[in-house]
């Protein structure tokens, strides 16, 4: 049966009416709206151009295209006095799709030209919003909550079921279009299944040891948290495949990961979670930033190999010759990885209720170069996609009073704030600062209104999206880690920055210096080691 496709101008319309509504309610309302006028066959390119679930496995890097390239692109198309046929959004998803699965010798170019073909299709508003895709920067404060949310609502299927899918699948337009079935049995239906990335469980922040035992009420499971990143390993006989926390696939960035679990003979097929760390030759870990180094290198593996090594620690097993184990409590997973797994290549892990003998697990993690540790409920069961106090991440905070010196407009639930703040530092003796980063995170609602009206007092300049301020009000800004960074002119950057307070008793002459980030930098190679660099 032909039907009448639905325009991707339409889809803009819906995106400008979700970027200017503020309540998350409203908002469920507008894009459940539009989700009942599609067609059944429009619902997966629809939810997937939103959540911006158009590449691989969620991995944008396929496209090896940047902002500027794409300016070019767009100025180079709208030269044309072509009619233009309307743009579907079929039509926008299958050629984005299709830009995506290029590969090979002249792909640059051929994404070019599939690029380009789309500018030249679209009115200017719809280039506005289909770079926003391409860029991963759709900005119209929506996240997987809400949108899971509208797909329930428009849908009539049970959220819970809609929820529950989605974190066995990590696709929301999968999700979606068996969630718009006829009859929903297909969300029922779903399980976990081996080389299908399941959305991992997530751990939430405990102020200190204490904290935790208090959430945990008494015995706790402790194990070494790494400044590294997360991996799910899927084996099947000799196939092996290794998806990153974004369930993008990363296996052939991990060669010595794939030998690794080749070697891993008493279970046929499982899914694994654990943590890759890189390591200096001598096998201390070295700074996350040396490990996405590494994951960025997409040529030249060899190279890699030999200029980062890495480690990995495996920690849950979610997955065991053809069953599903996520129903058995921690305890009872940990029992079945350590039957499966060589002991050296397990989380150290430390099982107590003791606080004194958990300090000293603690500070042994510090000083061997790692973050803190995870506590880990011994009872609970494994909830995937979820964020809870089952599983409670415990770190050094470290801190630093820094300067506001420009911010940007937000959006969605934070329109008309200034909500995401430039941080500099101060140059020694000199009232002169260097940016460092940005942050949107640690302000209460309150906190930003008032936040808002202080620095548009400060004003001295600004853009559609930014407002430039004296340098005058100190926050004091926690942060994991101080990394090297060329995008900000300070050359550093801080890792996870959140404004834990506004520091109206201190001046800007008050704040911190360069030097003091520069020793931060240092120290932390007291304890981690440096990477040595292959000639």
């Amino acid at each position: 049966m032909i039907f009448t496709q639905t325009t991707f101008l339409e889809l803009v319309n819906c995106l400008k009416e979700l970027e200017i509504t503020a309540s998350r309610i409203e908002k469920i309302k507008i894009l459940s709206s539009f989700l009942k006028r599609l067609n059944d066959k429009e619902i997966h390119p629809t939810i997937s151009l939103i959540s911006g679930s158009i590449f691989p496995e969620g991995d944008r890097r396929v496209l090896e295209i940047g902002d500027k390239t794409l300016r070019r692109i767009l100025s180079e198309s709208k030269q044309s006095t072509l009619q233009r046929t309307p743009l579907t959004i079929i039509t926008l998803f299958n050629q984005l799709e299709k830009v995506a699965s290029i590969s090979g010798k002249g792909s640059r170019s051929k994404r070019e030209s599939v690029i380009s073909s789309l500018f030249g299709q679209a009115s200017n508003s719809e280039t506005d919003y289909i770079i926003r895709i391409l860029m991963g920067e759709l900005r119209i404060g929506i996240a997987e909550g809400l949108i899971l949310e509208a797909i329930a609502n428009s849908s009539t299927a049970d959220v819970s079921l809609v929820k529950r899918a989605y974190a066995l699948t990590g696709n929301l337009g999968y999700t979606a279009e068996q969630a718009f079935r006829k009859h929903t049995e297909g969300l029922e239906l779903i399980e976990l299944r081996l080389f299908e990335p399941i959305k991992p469980m997530l751990s939430e922040t405990a102020s200190d040891l204490q904290n935790a035992f208090e959430i945990h009420k008494g015995k706790t499971i402790l194990e070494y948290k790494f400044d590294g990143a997360r991996v799910q390993i899927h084996k099947q006989k000799d196939r092996i495949e290794i998806f990153s926390r974004r369930l993008s696939k990363i296996t052939s960035s991990l060669p010595e990961i794939v030998e690794i679990i080749s070697t891993m003979t008493k279970a046929q097929e499982f899914i694994l979670e654990g943590e890759v760390i890189a390591v200096d030759h001598k096998g201390r870990p070295l700074p996350f930033q040396e490990l996405m180094r590494r994951f960025r290198r997409l040529s030249d593996i060899q190279k890699s190999m030999k200029e980062i090594p890495i480690k990995l620690f495996l920690f849950d097993i979610i997955y065991l010759e053809g069953k599903s184990t996520i129903n058995l409590t921690q305890k009872e997973r940990r029992k079945i990885l350590e039957k499966i797994c060589p002991d050296k290549l397990l989380t150290p892990r430390l099982v107590t209720e003791d606080i004194e003998e958990a300090k000293i697990f603690f500070d042994k993690a510090i000083a061997e170069g790692h973050e803190g540790l995870i506590a880990k409920s011994p009872d609970k069961k494994y909830k995937p996609g979820k964020r809870d106090r089952r599983w409670l991440k415990i770190k050094q905070v470290n801190t630093l009073d820094l300067v506001i010196a420009a911010a940007d407009w937000g959006y969605g639930r934070r329109q008309g704030w200034l909500s995401n703040y430039h941080l500099v530092a101060r140059k020694d003796d000199a009232y002169e600062f260097l940016e460092i980063g940005k942050t949107f995170k640690g302000l209460t609602d309150e906190e930003f209104k008032w936040m808002t009206t202080r620095l548009l007092d400060l004003k001295i300049n600004s853009n559609r999206y930014t407002v430039y301020v004296r340098p005058e009000v100190v926050v004091e800004v926690a942060f994991d880690e101080v990394q090297k960074s060329p995008h900000y002119e300070s050359g550093y950057a801080l890792r996870f920055a959140r404004i834990i307070r506004i520091r109206e008793d201190k001046s800007p002459e008050d704040s911190d210096t360069i030097s003091r980030v520069d020793k931060i930098f240092e120290d932390k190679f007291k304890r981690k080691g440096k990477p040595h660099k292959i000639k």
